[in-house]
């Protein structure tokens, strides 16, 4: 190879211009392609030699240390599913309850939140005094009655509010945003176990209170009150599994280090 430099400055060009030396190979040579910067006809010499100087100080691919990530992995808890599913079911149960007619039972006679019934062929006097033929009307004007009506629609509404706050947690990717649904769904979940208690101990206790009134021997709680009771084993379930399960273990963070290709080759 022969290197020769010429010393005179091309015609055109100013005093101070910056002249790259030419080189000329000849002879048997050989070279690696990747070894050589990517140059454009296009650049210029400043840019060129930017080029040159950044290829030279870059490390190979084989010495550059391994880069390391972290990810993070949220992992739906079986516990919040389960919870949510408990909701469903209470909104199921709730509406069964309100819209039956089977609170409280004697002979001849069935009485609901908002209607009551009378069999046919009753024996009078019917229970209560009244005087109504055979058929189903709205329910008496009394206030344990319409307080227990009241406090079921509460529940069911509650419930609902709090079961969509749960799906609202289980599903958006925002960890502060997922925890605030959590709690908010736990608060409303209470109020709605508080007021179905209540409802299904009022309900009794009043009634007891116009047993005299009643005009039969026996008497005895639907299904209905049942469904009740058992919506608030619901109720109940969903709001301690809401509690126990932590909110720290939704969030993991994984550690991932990524090799370069030319590492593995090696």
């Amino acid at each position: 190879m022969q290197q020769q430099n010429q010393q005179q400055l091309p015609q055109g060009r100013p005093v101070g211009w910056n002249v790259l030396p030419n080189y000329t190979l000849s002879g048997m040579s050989s070279f690696d392609a990747e070894s050589l910067p990517d140059y454009s006809e296009f650049d210029s010499e400043s840019v060129t030699l930017d080029y040159y100087k950044e290829s030279v100080l870059r490390p190979p691919a084989e010495k550059m240390a391994p880069t390391t990530t972290i990810e993070t992995i949220t992992i739906t808890r079986p516990l919040k599913v389960i919870a949510f599913i408990c909701g469903v079911i209470v909104v199921v149960l709730m509406i069964m309850a309100l819209a039956s007619t089977d609170w409280l039972m004697a002979a001849d006679w069935r009485q609901g939140l908002f209607v009551h019934c009378i069999e046919d062929d009753s024996v009078p006097p019917l229970p209560f005094n009244i005087q109504d033929p055979p058929g189903c009307y709205w329910t008496r004007d009394i206030g344990y009655i319409k307080a227990t009506a009241a406090l079921c629609i509460i529940t069911l509404v509650t419930d609902v509010i709090a079961t969509v706050l749960t799906g609202l947690g289980l599903k958006t990717q925002n960890h502060n945003l997922k925890y605030k649904f959590y709690r908010i769904a736990v608060l409303v979940m209470l109020v709605s176990l508080l007021a179905v208690l209540s409802a299904l101990i009022v309900y009794p206790v009043c009634f007891a209170g116009e047993l005299s009134l009643g005009n039969r021997r026996v008497w005895e709680f639907g299904w209905a009150y049942g469904v009740g009771w058992g919506a608030a084993i619901f109720l109940f379930g969903a709001v301690v599994l809401l509690l126990c399960d932590k909110e720290s273990e939704e969030i993991y963070y994984k550690e991932r280090k990524i090799v370069h290709e030319n590492q593995m080759r090696a």
